[in-house]
C-alpha cells in the first residue's frame, strides 16, 4: 500500500456528510486487532490505557517512548492508524515534528495533538512544524477549553482558527456535549469536528445529525474493559458463570500470530 492512497482514505473517512467516522481506541495489539476484525478502517490510540499500562500518569508527558512503541506494533497492521500524542511530548516545536516523522515511518496515518489549554501559539507552532515536516499527516488539534476549562465557546474558536491556519486538518473539542453548542460550532468551524463520546452525551445519530465528522471513544473501551474484568472475577468468586463476550485463547494466539507471520515478511521483503 502506497502512502498517499493511505492518506487521502484517512482523511475522506472525515468527508463523509451525514456519516461520522467512529473511531475506536485501542491500547495493545489484541485491542486493535479485535476492533479490525469487527470492520473498523481505523483505529485510533489512547493515551490513558497507554500510560496506565506502564504505571505512569497520563497526559504528563512521559509516555514518549511507550507511545511510539505501540505505533510500532500497530502501524504496519492492514487498518488506518491514528496515534494520540498528548501534546507532542515537548514544547519545542522541532522535536514534536521529529516525532510526527517516526510516526509516519511506521504507518501512523494521524496524529492527536492537545493543548492542554497552554498557550495557544505555542500550539500552533507545534502543528505547523508537523504539517511543515510531514505534509501527509492527519492532524487533529484538540483544544481542552471543555476538558480542562469553563467552555468559553470565544476561546474555544479563538484557538480553533489559529490551529487550523496553523494548517490542522481537524479540531477535537473533547468534553462538549451540549447539542446546541455542538452544531453551532459545526457552522463555525471551516474544518471537520471530531467529538468525544460519552454514554451520557448526544447518540452517534443525534451527533451525525449535527454535522459532527469524527466521534472518537477516547478511553472507554480500555476502562469498560477493566469494568469487565471486574465484574468477571465478582461472578466467580460469588459462584456465577461471567457473562458477556470472552474471545477464545485461539482467538487470541491467532492474532498474536498474524502479527508476528507478518513482521517476518517485512523483515525479509
Amino acid at each position: 500500500m502506497t502512502a498517499e492512497p493511505t492518506v487521502n482514505t484517512f482523511a475522506g473517512l472525515h468527508h463523509r456528510p451525514g456519516e461520522p467516522l467512529l473511531l475506536p481506541n485501542a491500547w495493545d495489539h489484541a485491542s486493535a486487532a479485535a476492533l479490525a476484525a469487527r470492520g473498523f478502517a481505523a483505529i485510533g490510540t489512547t493515551s490513558l490505557a497507554v500510560a496506565a499500562a506502564a504505571g505512569l500518569p497520563d497526559g504528563q508527558g512521559v509516555t514518549r517512548e511507550q507511545t511510539l512503541h505501540l505505533a510500532l506494533t500497530l502501524g504496519s497492521e492492514p487498518y488506518l492508524l491514528s496515534v494520540d500524542a498528548e501534546d507532542g511530548f515537548s514544547d519545542d516545536p522541532d522535536e514534536v515534528a521529529a516525532l510526527a516523522c517516526r510516526l509516519w515511518a511506521v504507518g501512523v496515518v494521524g496524529i492527536n495533538l492537545e493543548d492542554g489549554l497552554g498557550p495557544a501559539g505555542r500550539h500552533a507552532a507545534k502543528i505547523a512544524a508537523v504539517k511543515a515536516a510531514v505534509p501527509g499527516l492527519f492532524v487533529n488539534a484538540r483544544t481542552d477549553t471543555h476538558w480542562l476549562g469553563d467552555g468559553d465557546e470565544s476561546d474555544t474558536m479563538r484557538r480553533s482558527d489559529l490551529y487550523r491556519q496553523a494548517g490542522a486538518d481537524g479540531v477535537f473539542v473533547p468534553g462538549l456535549s451540549d447539542p446546541g453548542r455542538i452544531g453551532a460550532l459545526v457552522r463555525q468551524l471551516d474544518a471537520p469536528l471530531n467529538i468525544l463520546y460519552s454514554p451520557t452525551g448526544p447518540a452517534l445519530s443525534h451527533l451525525a445529525d449535527l454535522g459532527v465528522r469524527r466521534i472518537s471513544l477516547g478511553s472507554l473501551l480500555y476502562r469498560r474493559a477493566l469494568g469487565a474484568a471486574l465484574d468477571a472475577v465478582a461472578d466467580i468468586a460469588a459462584g456465577r458463570v461471567p457473562g458477556g463476550t470472552t474471545p477464545s485463547y485461539a482467538e487470541v494466539c491467532a492474532s498474536a500470530r498474524n502479527v508476528s507471520v507478518s513482521r517476518s515478511a517485512q523483515s525479509t521483503g
